[in-house]
């Protein structure tokens, strides 16, 4: 893509995301929604496959009000709400719509069901259908049962839902369908549905269904406990610092993680020992060994640190297709331990920023990167600065994690070492997103002049001068006593 077609499409985007910022719902805590729609088909999917919960929502929702209608609303607890993230909600037939705006609705906290709502990019019409998928993520979604087991022992987590969708609406029929990490699955709820018992039971995978017509808020509680050999890694903070260097063409990365495991405890002491005897047949286990970061191909100087110092068990691999940082933590992570890391690189700067037609720039950063495991990484908090070069004016960014997650914005000033007027700082603070997004960038748009270029030379020469010119004067003075 051109320069020029990248700042465009960046002020587009950024355009349609201050559109979008329109004003949440204030409601009392006895707000239902309006009865304006009715879910016609519902198939309800939740994944248990990763150390963090998906659950997906197609249906077909009709407007059975006699005027037009723009919001749909999805019911959660008070408890699910603040743990739930990245909620995306998208037309099943129409991809090319993009994602729909989905919001927090606030009300009264007591409350003990809250709302996100949906808006339409299109009113739909009275009698008129539509086919959404909704989809989102719960973190801190397991429990471990036993909660504390031997160090070689199988880990087993218990998930709990409802096998009947969260909807604000009655829904006609609907199918839920729970996917386990593995087919060993000892316990799960069944049910009786007029003659007929469920789930039926294939390999990993339950199905509850299909159940006639349910109303509103119907709630059907149930709980599934399956084997899940791995670690529960989950971040509880994220701070990620991008520095952009126009005179040295660097782009420095550094992230700092808090990292916990949130499996099963141990019962017993660690034993290094048998730890070390399993390396050899490399069972499954429920600690964290490795970390694997894939980084953006070019990325140089990788650096592995903890609370104690610098770590020497790491492996950087480079070359023109790929560039990963394995990462071996100084002790193996079982759950309920935590550990804290920086790590950090750097990248050419022309490998993701641009110069436009127009002498500006456009800087484009995945949103995040960090560690890529096959169980899966859920982070709590996270914290995006990425610092300008001094001087940069009409700032305007954008970012493709869902708006939901978003929790702040800013733009502000930060001064670092031969700084004169301060860097330009961006700061995106965003909550319960998963390694999923990984994929989804931040993009900025910045103008600089040649005065902003030349400030922060002219100032080190012109400091070097006074000081020389102070040395001089010094050297000139003569010190010493007076004969009368």
């Amino acid at each position: 893509m051109k320069p020029v077609s990248i700042a465009s499409a960046v002020l587009a985007l950024a355009s349609s995301a201050v559109a979008a910022a329109t004003s949440k719902d204030s409601q009392s805590a006895l707000f239902k929604p309006p009865q304006v729609f009715k879910n016609v088909n519902l198939v309800h999917v939740i994944s248990l496959e990763k150390n963090y919960v998906k659950e997906q929502i197609n249906v077909l929702v009709e407007n059975i009000s006699k005027e037009p209608q723009s919001h749909y609303y999805l019911p959660f607890t008070s408890t699910q709400i603040a743990r739930v993230g990245g909620l995306e909600v998208k037309d099943r037939k129409d991809a090319s719509v993009g994602n729909f705006i989905s919001e927090p609705a606030e009300y009264d906290p007591n409350s003990d069901t809250q709302y996100f709502r949906i808006s339409l990019p299109t009113p739909l019409k009275a009698g008129g259908q539509q086919t959404l998928g909704i989809s989102f993520y719960y973190l801190k979604a397991y429990r471990p049962l036993p909660p504390a087991i031997k160090q070689d022992e199988k880990q087993f987590l218990v998930h709990d839902f409802s096998i009947y969708a969260p909807s604000a609406y009655t829904t006609l029929k609907q199918k839920t369908r729970v996917k386990a990490a593995s087919s060993s699955i000892p316990d799960y709820t069944k049910i009786t549905e007029g003659k007929e018992e469920m789930p039926q039971k294939l390999g990993p995978e339950l199905t509850y269904g299909p159940f006639g017509e349910k109303p509103a808020g119907a709630v059907s509680p149930a709980q599934v406990r399956f084997e899940f050999t791995k670690p529960v890694t989950h971040v509880s903070t994220l701070d990620r610092d991008i520095e952009v260097s126009h005179w040295g063409g660097n782009v420095a990365f550094e992230e700092q993680y808090t990292l916990h495991n949130l499996g099963a405890n141990l019962s017993a002491p660690f034993n290094r020992a048998k730890f070390a005897q399993s390396t050899f047949f490399n069972p499954a286990t429920m600690a964290l060994k490795d970390i694997r970061v894939p980084l953006q191909v070019g990325s140089v100087d990788p650096y592995f640190t903890d609370v104690i110092g610098n770590v020497s068990t790491s492996r950087f691999r480079s070359n023109k297709r790929e560039a990963l940082l394995e990462l071996k933590p100084r002790y193996p992570i079982f759950g309920g331990w935590s550990y804290p890391f920086t790590i950090g690189w750097n990248s050419d700067a022309a490998n993701i920023l641009r110069k436009t037609t127009t002498g500006g720039y456009v800087l484009k950063v995945p949103f995040l990167e960090g560690p890529k495991q096959a169980e899966g990484t859920e982070y709590g908090q996270i914290s995006i600065r990425i610092l300008l070069p001094e001087g940069a004016r009409n700032v305007k960014y954008y970012t493709g994690v869902p708006e939901s997650s978003i929790v702040e914005t800013s733009i502000s000033v930060y001064k670092t070492y031969l700084d004169t007027i301060g860097r330009t700082s961006v700061t995106i603070k965003a909550r319960n997103l998963v390694d999923e997004f990984r994929d989804r960038d931040v993009i900025i748009s910045y103008e600089t002049s040649l005065l902003d270029t030349l400030r922060k030379p002219f100032i080190v020469f012109g400091s070097m001068m006074v000081v020389y010119a102070a040395a001089w004067a010094v050297g000139r003075v003569e010190v010493g006593f007076a004969k009368n």
